[in-house]
Protein backbone atom coordinates (compact mmCIF):
# COMPACT_ATOMS: atom_id res chain seq x y z
CA UNK A 1 0.00 0.00 0.00
CA UNK A 2 1.04 3.37 -1.16
CA UNK A 3 -0.63 6.65 0.35
CA UNK A 4 0.20 10.30 0.61
CA UNK A 5 -2.30 11.79 2.85
CA UNK A 6 -2.54 16.04 2.65
CA UNK A 7 -4.57 17.96 5.05
CA UNK A 8 -5.40 21.44 4.72
CA UNK A 9 -4.66 23.91 7.79
CA UNK A 10 -5.76 26.90 8.89
CA UNK A 11 -5.02 29.44 11.80
CA UNK A 12 -7.27 31.58 14.19
CA UNK A 13 -4.46 33.75 15.07
CA UNK A 14 -0.97 34.71 14.29
CA UNK A 15 1.02 32.17 15.35
CA UNK A 16 5.21 32.03 16.40
CA UNK A 17 7.23 28.39 16.12
CA UNK A 18 10.71 27.53 16.38
CA UNK A 19 12.48 26.69 13.37
CA UNK A 20 12.96 23.29 14.69
CA UNK A 21 9.13 22.72 14.89
CA UNK A 22 9.50 19.91 12.99
CA UNK A 23 10.90 17.30 15.41
CA UNK A 24 8.24 18.07 17.79
CA UNK A 25 5.40 17.95 15.37
CA UNK A 26 6.44 14.36 14.22
CA UNK A 27 7.28 12.99 17.48
CA UNK A 28 3.46 13.93 18.10
CA UNK A 29 1.82 12.39 14.66
CA UNK A 30 3.83 9.27 15.57
CA UNK A 31 2.28 8.90 18.77
CA UNK A 32 -0.94 9.37 17.13
CA UNK A 33 -0.08 6.88 14.16
CA UNK A 34 1.45 4.25 17.46
CA UNK A 35 3.85 3.79 15.36
CA UNK A 36 7.68 4.16 16.44
CA UNK A 37 10.53 7.03 15.21
CA UNK A 38 14.04 6.60 13.70
CA UNK A 39 13.62 2.44 14.28
CA UNK A 40 13.97 2.05 10.92
CA UNK A 41 17.02 2.45 8.45
CA UNK A 42 15.08 3.77 5.82
CA UNK A 43 11.85 5.11 6.94
CA UNK A 44 8.31 3.43 6.11
CA UNK A 45 7.00 7.36 6.38
CA UNK A 46 7.95 10.51 4.49
CA UNK A 47 6.69 13.95 6.15
CA UNK A 48 5.98 17.45 4.87
CA UNK A 49 6.25 19.84 7.48
CA UNK A 50 3.96 22.48 7.56
CA UNK A 51 3.67 24.32 3.70
CA UNK A 52 3.25 27.63 3.15
CA UNK A 53 3.63 30.75 3.82
CA UNK A 54 5.84 32.17 6.68
CA UNK A 55 7.99 34.90 7.78
CA UNK A 56 11.56 34.34 9.29
CA UNK A 57 13.35 35.79 12.24
CA UNK A 58 16.54 34.29 13.72
CA UNK A 59 14.67 32.61 15.99
CA UNK A 60 11.21 32.33 14.76
CA UNK A 61 8.97 31.13 12.26
CA UNK A 62 5.51 33.17 12.24
CA UNK A 63 2.44 31.66 10.39
CA UNK A 64 -0.04 33.34 9.40
CA UNK A 65 -4.26 33.18 10.24
CA UNK A 66 -5.79 34.57 6.39
CA UNK A 67 -3.41 32.20 5.02
CA UNK A 68 -3.23 28.62 4.38
CA UNK A 69 -1.14 25.75 5.16
CA UNK A 70 -0.68 22.03 3.82
CA UNK A 71 0.93 18.84 5.85
CA UNK A 72 1.22 15.70 3.90
CA UNK A 73 2.41 11.96 5.45
CA UNK A 74 3.01 9.53 2.84
CA UNK A 75 3.17 6.06 4.05
CA UNK A 76 5.53 3.37 1.98
CA UNK A 77 4.48 0.12 3.37
CA UNK A 78 1.00 -1.84 4.73
CA UNK A 79 1.49 -0.73 8.20
CA UNK A 80 2.30 2.92 7.82
CA UNK A 81 0.07 3.18 5.58
CA UNK A 82 -2.60 1.77 7.53
CA UNK A 83 -1.58 4.18 9.86
CA UNK A 84 -1.59 6.87 8.09
CA UNK A 85 -5.64 6.19 6.60
CA UNK A 86 -6.78 5.71 9.86
CA UNK A 87 -5.23 8.56 11.34
CA UNK A 88 -7.91 11.68 12.78
CA UNK A 89 -6.48 15.05 12.85
CA UNK A 90 -9.57 16.87 13.09
CA UNK A 91 -10.81 19.37 14.17
CA UNK A 92 -7.19 20.61 15.05
CA UNK A 93 -3.81 19.68 15.18
CA UNK A 94 -1.88 21.49 18.03
CA UNK A 95 1.38 20.95 19.36
CA UNK A 96 3.92 23.66 21.08
CA UNK A 97 1.30 26.39 22.30
CA UNK A 98 0.34 26.34 18.36
CA UNK A 99 -3.55 25.18 17.10
CA UNK A 100 -3.94 24.68 13.22
CA UNK A 101 -7.64 23.88 12.29
CA UNK A 102 -7.78 21.14 10.11
CA UNK A 103 -10.06 22.83 6.78
CA UNK A 104 -10.15 19.55 4.41
CA UNK A 105 -8.51 15.69 3.90
CA UNK A 106 -7.06 14.78 0.74
CA UNK A 107 -5.70 10.60 -0.03
CA UNK A 108 -3.84 9.43 -2.84
CA UNK A 109 -4.09 5.76 -2.59
CA UNK A 110 -2.39 3.40 -4.80
CA UNK A 111 0.25 0.60 -4.36
CA UNK A 112 3.73 -0.95 -5.71
CA UNK A 113 2.02 -3.51 -7.84
CA UNK A 114 -0.45 -0.53 -9.91
CA UNK A 115 2.40 2.08 -10.14
CA UNK A 116 4.57 -1.29 -11.44
CA UNK A 117 1.88 -2.44 -14.09
CA UNK A 118 0.51 1.18 -15.13
CA UNK A 119 4.25 2.66 -15.90
CA UNK A 120 6.40 0.16 -16.83
CA UNK A 121 4.70 -3.92 -17.62
CA UNK A 122 1.86 -2.25 -19.89
CA UNK A 123 5.21 -0.48 -21.70
CA UNK A 124 3.43 2.89 -22.11
CA UNK A 125 5.03 5.55 -24.27
CA UNK A 126 7.86 6.75 -22.59
CA UNK A 127 7.84 10.12 -20.79
CA UNK A 128 10.93 11.98 -22.52
CA UNK A 129 10.70 15.57 -19.78
CA UNK A 130 10.48 15.10 -15.89
CA UNK A 131 9.98 18.61 -13.92
CA UNK A 132 10.37 18.08 -10.63
CA UNK A 133 9.70 21.06 -7.27
CA UNK A 134 11.05 20.49 -4.20
CA UNK A 135 9.08 21.84 -1.54
CA UNK A 136 11.35 21.52 1.35
CA UNK A 137 15.17 21.15 1.97
CA UNK A 138 16.45 18.30 0.16
CA UNK A 139 20.06 16.93 0.53
CA UNK A 140 21.90 13.58 0.42
CA UNK A 141 23.75 12.10 3.16
CA UNK A 142 27.49 11.46 2.34
CA UNK A 143 29.41 10.35 4.78
CA UNK A 144 29.54 12.86 7.51
CA UNK A 145 28.67 15.59 5.02
CA UNK A 146 25.47 16.58 3.17
CA UNK A 147 25.42 17.37 -0.74
CA UNK A 148 22.94 20.30 -1.33
CA UNK A 149 22.60 19.23 -5.23
CA UNK A 150 20.18 18.25 -7.42
CA UNK A 151 22.51 15.29 -8.72
CA UNK A 152 20.62 12.84 -10.82
CA UNK A 153 22.35 9.59 -9.85
CA UNK A 154 21.82 10.78 -6.39
CA UNK A 155 18.10 11.42 -6.34
CA UNK A 156 17.33 7.80 -8.49
CA UNK A 157 19.44 5.97 -6.03
CA UNK A 158 17.53 7.28 -3.03
CA UNK A 159 14.15 6.72 -5.17
CA UNK A 160 15.49 2.77 -5.81
CA UNK A 161 16.79 2.17 -2.36
CA UNK A 162 13.12 3.24 -0.90
CA UNK A 163 11.68 1.15 -3.94
CA UNK A 164 13.92 -2.15 -3.69
CA UNK A 165 13.46 -1.57 -0.18
CA UNK A 166 9.18 -1.99 0.53
CA UNK A 167 8.51 -2.70 -3.08
CA UNK A 168 7.51 -6.65 -4.09
CA UNK A 169 9.06 -5.92 -6.98
CA UNK A 170 13.02 -5.54 -7.37
CA UNK A 171 14.06 -2.94 -10.20
CA UNK A 172 18.07 -3.40 -9.63
CA UNK A 173 20.77 -1.93 -8.34
CA UNK A 174 24.50 -0.31 -9.10
CA UNK A 175 24.01 -1.29 -13.08
CA UNK A 176 20.46 0.53 -13.17
CA UNK A 177 21.56 4.03 -11.47
CA UNK A 178 24.93 3.98 -13.95
CA UNK A 179 22.94 3.29 -16.88
CA UNK A 180 20.29 6.09 -15.49
CA UNK A 181 22.81 8.15 -15.07
CA UNK A 182 23.80 7.99 -18.93
CA UNK A 183 20.59 8.32 -20.49
CA UNK A 184 18.89 10.82 -18.08
CA UNK A 185 20.61 14.62 -17.96
CA UNK A 186 19.38 17.38 -16.16
CA UNK A 187 18.09 20.25 -18.47
CA UNK A 188 17.33 22.73 -16.02
CA UNK A 189 16.95 24.02 -12.68
CA UNK A 190 16.11 27.16 -10.79
CA UNK A 191 17.17 26.36 -7.10
CA UNK A 192 18.49 27.80 -4.19
CA UNK A 193 19.86 26.47 -0.97
CA UNK A 194 18.61 27.28 2.58
CA UNK A 195 18.71 25.53 6.02
CA UNK A 196 16.60 22.94 7.84
CA UNK A 197 16.46 22.83 11.58
CA UNK A 198 17.15 19.92 13.16
CA UNK A 199 17.84 18.90 16.77
CA UNK A 200 21.44 19.84 17.14
CA UNK A 201 21.78 22.54 14.48
CA UNK A 202 20.73 22.99 10.90
CA UNK A 203 21.23 20.90 7.62
CA UNK A 204 21.54 23.05 4.07
CA UNK A 205 19.48 21.66 1.36
CA UNK A 206 18.15 23.11 -1.51
CA UNK A 207 14.85 24.22 -3.04
CA UNK A 208 13.07 24.88 -6.33
CA UNK A 209 12.62 23.50 -9.87
CA UNK A 210 14.72 21.07 -11.59
CA UNK A 211 13.94 19.37 -15.04
CA UNK A 212 15.13 16.30 -16.15
CA UNK A 213 15.91 15.36 -19.43
CA UNK A 214 15.71 11.37 -21.09
CA UNK A 215 18.47 11.46 -24.06
CA UNK A 216 17.66 10.20 -27.36
CA UNK A 217 18.19 6.30 -28.21
CA UNK A 218 17.06 5.49 -24.30
CA UNK A 219 15.95 1.95 -24.14
CA UNK A 220 12.17 2.99 -23.87
CA UNK A 221 11.61 0.07 -20.98
CA UNK A 222 14.50 1.87 -18.93
CA UNK A 223 13.10 5.52 -19.96
CA UNK A 224 9.90 3.77 -18.25
CA UNK A 225 11.76 2.53 -15.02
CA UNK A 226 12.75 6.02 -14.56
CA UNK A 227 9.42 7.05 -15.18
CA UNK A 228 8.60 4.89 -12.21
CA UNK A 229 11.20 5.78 -10.09
CA UNK A 230 10.56 9.93 -10.37
CA UNK A 231 6.62 9.60 -9.68
CA UNK A 232 7.62 7.13 -6.85
CA UNK A 233 9.44 10.34 -5.63
CA UNK A 234 6.01 11.70 -5.01
CA UNK A 235 5.29 9.26 -1.85
CA UNK A 236 9.00 8.83 -0.58
CA UNK A 237 10.54 12.10 -1.02
CA UNK A 238 14.22 12.43 -1.98
CA UNK A 239 17.44 12.21 -0.55
CA UNK A 240 18.01 12.47 3.41
CA UNK A 241 15.80 13.04 6.79
CA UNK A 242 12.75 12.78 4.31
CA UNK A 243 10.75 11.92 7.79
CA UNK A 244 11.74 14.75 9.48
CA UNK A 245 10.34 16.81 6.68
CA UNK A 246 12.90 17.49 3.92
CA UNK A 247 12.91 16.71 0.31
CA UNK A 248 9.27 16.60 -0.14
CA UNK A 249 8.76 16.56 -4.28
CA UNK A 250 6.01 17.02 -6.40
CA UNK A 251 6.61 16.24 -10.35
CA UNK A 252 5.17 17.43 -13.78
CA UNK A 253 5.63 15.47 -16.70
CA UNK A 254 6.06 16.53 -19.99
CA UNK A 255 6.32 14.21 -23.15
Amino acid sequence: MLIRSTWTLSLSETTILPPAYNLELVKRLHEQLRLEIGSEAIPSISYSGILGYYSTSRDFLTFQPDEFYRLSLCGLQEVAGQAIASLNLSPSLEFLGAKFDVVNREDEITSYEELYTNLVANEPEPVRRFELQFKTPTTFAQNRVHLPLPVPSLMFRSWLERWNNFAPVYLGSDELIVYLNGAIALSHHKIHTTTFAIQKGYVSGFIGKVTLRVLPHTDPLLANVANLLVQYSQFAGTGAKTRLGMGQTDVKLEN
